[in-house]
């Protein structure tokens, strides 16, 4: 059986540091589904640089929790990040493609345990990631004044294509 085609995915938010368009410090994260994960093309630029012509770690840590994120559409829940661990295996060199992979390992109740993997233009795995995201409800957001922003997140795209597909 062939893999589905990949679905694009809408950014968080336009302001979203990871996926927002309007965001000029942004990753400009462009993610897609792939069957049970997401997927972004990322190469990192002199913005993102730590040690000399490579990536900082947190740009590779925010751009893997950002992907995280577009986890919960296939899981049709809202959550936020508990914990995050990112495994630097290589250097990231700036200006090289680098594919990111994510997908929800398991979930226990609220917890849901995430995992990611980052691969360079030449096959070799760069960095892995794994997350707890606990699933709260919209309330959690109220007091920050960001309630309606994470309705129009889960309303502008449920993930629902499969009734369009039946």
């Amino acid at each position: 059986m062939a893999d589905p085609m990949p679905i694009s995915l809408p950014p968080h938010h336009p302001q979203c540091l990871g996926c927002g368009p309007d965001n000029p410090a942004g990753l400009h994260l462009d993610v897609h589904r792939h069957g049970d994960t997401v997927v972004t093309d990322i190469t990192f630029d002199p913005r993102h640089r730590g040690a000399p012509g490579l990536a900082h770690g947190g740009a590779i840590s925010a751009a893997c929790d950002d992907l995280f994120g577009f986890v919960l559409y296939l899981v049709e829940e809202v959550a936020v990040t508990r914990t995050l661990t990112v495994n630097y295996l290589a250097p990231v060199p700036l200006g090289q493609p680098h594919r990111i992979t994510a997908r929800l390992q398991h979930r226990h109740g609220r917890r849901l345990h995430l995992e990611a993997t980052g691969t360079g233009p030449d096959g070799l795995t760069r960095f892995t990631a794994e997350a707890l995201f606990l699933t709260v409800d919209h309330n959690h957001f109220a007091p920050h004044g960001a309630d309606t922003e994470v309705q129009a997140m889960f309303t502008h795209h449920q993930p629902h294509d499969r009734e369009h597909h039946n």
